[in-house]
C-alpha cells in the first residue's frame, strides 16, 4: 500500500486513505447520514489497483467526534469545497451514498461554477450517486429528523442502519443520533424546484430492497447530467454499499472504467 500526499488543507477531512500500487486516480467517498469515513473500510479489498479510496470524515463523528456539527447544509458544502481542493490534482470522481449523494452533487455543481468563472480546478471525471432520491423528488411519508429519540432509533433499525447490539452502548448511540439527526434534517430539507444538470457523466445506484430511497425515487437522477448516465439496481436495502461491498465496488469500478474516469 502507498498513500498519496495531498495538500495540507485536506488534513482531517480524509480519513483511512488507501491505495494499492501507484496512484492513478482518486475516488472521494461521501457517507450516509451520521456515517463516517470508516463506512467505506470494507471496500478496500475489492478496489482496482491504482484507485485511491479517499473517504470523507465529516465534523461531529468518527475521528472528528468532538467538533461541532455544521450549522447548515450550505455551510457544510462550502467547508467541504475549500477543504477538498487539494484532492483535485489527479483524475477523481465523487461517490456519495444517501445524504452523501446530495453533498457530491452540490460539490460538483460548485466546482463547475468555479471553473466556469476561470478557477484553475480539475473537474470530476464522474459523479456517482447512491441510495438517494433525486433532488427534485419530494419526500414521501413523515419526516424523522424532528421526532423524538425513540422515533429516530426505530427508523434507523427499520432501515438497517442500527444493529441491535449498539443499543447497549449509550455514549456511542448518543453521538451517533446527534450526527444522524443533523444530516437527516439537511437531507429532508433539500428539495430543488427542477433538475439542474452537471456536465460530467452521472451513474446512479439503488438498492433493490431499499425502502428509504426506493428505485423509483433514484431513477430521476438521469435528468441531472448533460453527459452519459446509467443506473444500477443492486441487491440489498438502504445500506447496500456496506452489506454488499464486493458487488457495489465491482459495479462502481466497472462504470468508471467504462467512462474512462479511473
Amino acid at each position: 500500500m502507498r498513500a498519496s500526499n495531498p495538500a495540507q488543507d485536506t488534513a482531517g477531512w480524509i480519513s483511512a486513505r488507501h491505495v494499492a500500487g501507484p496512484l492513478r486516480s482518486r475516488l472521494i467517498c461521501l457517507p450516509h447520514a451520521g456515517g463516517g469515513a470508516g463506512t467505506f473500510r470494507s471496500w478496500r479489498p475489492f478496489l482496482p489497483e491504482g484507485v485511491e479510496l479517499a473517504p470523507v470524515e465529516l465534523p461531529g463523528r468518527g475521528s472528528r467526534i468532538d467538533e461541532p456539527l455544521p450549522r447548515s447544509f450550505d455551510v457544510l458544502v462550502d467547508a467541504l469545497f475549500e477543504a477538498l481542493r487539494g484532492e483535485f490534482t489527479v483524475p477523481y470522481a465523487f461517490f456519495g451514498h444517501s445524504f452523501g449523494a446530495l453533498l457530491g452533487y452540490e460539490l460538483t455543481r460548485r466546482i463547475e461554477r468555479e471553473t466556469g468563472r476561470g478557477a484553475d480546478l480539475r473537474r470530476p471525471s464522474a459523479l456517482l450517486v447512491s441510495g438517494s432520491r433525486a433532488p427534485h423528488v419530494p419526500l414521501e411519508g413523515e419526516t424523522v429528523a424532528g421526532g423524538d429519540e425513540a422515533r429516530l432509533i426505530a427508523w434507523l433499525r427499520d432501515s438497517g442502519g442500527l444493529p441491535d447490539e449498539l443499543l447497549g452502548f449509550p455514549d456511542f448511540l448518543r453521538d451517533l443520533l446527534r450526527a444522524v439527526r443533523s444530516d437527516v434534517a439537511f437531507a429532508e430539507g433539500y428539495l430543488l424546484p427542477r433538475p439542474t444538470a452537471v456536465s460530467c457523466p452521472l451513474v446512479a445506484f439503488a438498492g433493490a430492497e431499499d425502502t428509504v430511497s426506493p428505485v423509483a425515487h433514484v431513477a430521476p437522477w438521469n435528468l441531472y447530467t448533460t453527459a452519459e448516465h446509467r443506473m444500477h439496481v443492486l441487491p440489498g436495502g438502504h445500506y447496500f454499499p456496506q452489506s454488499h461491498a464486493r458487488t457495489t465496488v465491482a459495479a462502481v469500478a466497472g462504470e468508471l472504467a467504462a467512462l474512462s474516469a479511473l
